[in-house]
């Protein structure tokens, strides 16, 4: 079975080929460069952008896949993330997959991009090196989301909750936006928080007693407020701030994440997403006692395409696909469905 597989939910223009249960390519073009100078992403830049460079990112993928031009035979199936993300930069990839799934002759296959996250815990080294194990917790933490699921098996996901406002990378991004630091700012505050010689203030946890649900902007706003009693900060000052901001957002996945396994009786989780990529929050949750921990291999924590691969292998091997789906912004249903 060889897929090709589209990603284009943000600001990352990706196309991949897994053949079986090995990737034949996986092509990624970010464009942070672009984006950097606005401090986030531009969606209508985002798009353009995508547009751009779909056709040379296809090419490259092809390319390293062997595979000389779209034709009858050259794939089985072409994927696509439909959702959640920007619409603009969607629909450009929903037109690239269905024009290449025509040239094909062969299905197209919508994908969650979420599910995608989640999913990227099985890839590693190129390879599909080992399927998760089920039931599980899965933590999906980006820039764009931050949400907890009950994963039953391959599709059967119960959405345990998910933040009510700002997403975990998003505040990593606004945080590092106050200090002036640059985009993207997840690295960045991960970088100084790496090097400060303390634990720092103390900012609140939103542990939001009660509910398996996130918050952070009230967490960005304890930073501000902080800013503001002491503005212009030194750059141990600086490292300091992000010590202690980097420990509440790790506190407050962590403690709802094992709440959540608890209440359900699961020892298994698997933890996806841009965020995910952070090094001190690999080392909290790897010291978990009695809960096995998987995370997405770091090259696969960001959006790609590799991910999206997997989504559609294991749709088909379940015989749970439609022809022809369209893009959804929103996409709020996680769970596998034909209409």
């Amino acid at each position: 079975m060889r897929i090709l597989a589209i990603e284009t939910t943000c600001d990352e223009t990706s196309a991949a080929v897994l053949d079986g249960n090995k990737l034949l390519s996986d092509c990624v073009y970010t464009q942070i460069p672009l984006h950097s100078s606005y401090n986030g992403v531009v969606p209508e830049l985002a798009s353009r952008a995508h547009l751009e460079k779909m056709p040379s990112v296809l090419k490259a993928a092809l390319k390293d896949a062997g595979i000389e031009k779209f034709e009858k035979g050259c794939v089985d199936a072409v994927a696509f993330s439909r959702g959640p993300g920007l619409p603009g930069s969607l629909m450009v990839g929903r037109v690239a997959a269905e024009t290449a799934a025509r040239l094909c002759g062969v299905p197209l296959i919508g994908v969650n991009h979420l599910e995608g996250h989640l999913l990227a815990c099985e890839l590693e080294n190129g390879r599909i090196a080992k399927p998760l194990q089920f039931p599980l917790i899965g933590l999906l933490a980006s820039g764009g989301h931050t949400e907890m699921w009950l994963v039953r098996s391959y599709g059967d996901y119960k959405i345990l909750g998910r933040t009510r406002d700002d997403a975990a990378g998003e505040a990593f991004d606004k945080v590092a936006k106050l200090l002036k630091l640059p985009y993207p700012g997840g690295p960045e505050v991960e970088k100084l928080a790496s090097e400060a010689p303390g634990p720092g203030p103390a900012f609140p946890r939103p542990y939001m007693k009660g509910t398996l649900e996130f918050s952070f902007s009230g967490l960005k706003t304890a930073v501000s407020y902080f800013l503001q009693k002491h503005p212009s900060p030194s750059l141990d000052e600086k490292r300091l701030i992000c010590r202690a901001f980097q420990d509440a957002v790790i506190d407050t996945l962590a403690h709802k994440v094992k709440e959540a396994a608890y209440k359900f009786g699961i020892s298994r989780i698997a933890i996806g997403g841009g965020v995910s990529a952070n090094s001190a929050l690999r080392k909290a949750f790897s010291s978990f006692k009695n809960l096995e921990t998987r995370f997405s291999e770091r090259k696969y924590c960001s959006d790609n395409a590799a991910m999206i691969t997997l989504c559609a292998l294991r749709r088909i091997q379940a015989g749970k696909w439609k022809n022809s789906i369209k893009a959804d912004p929103v996409l709020e249903q996680a769970s596998w469905r034909i209409a």
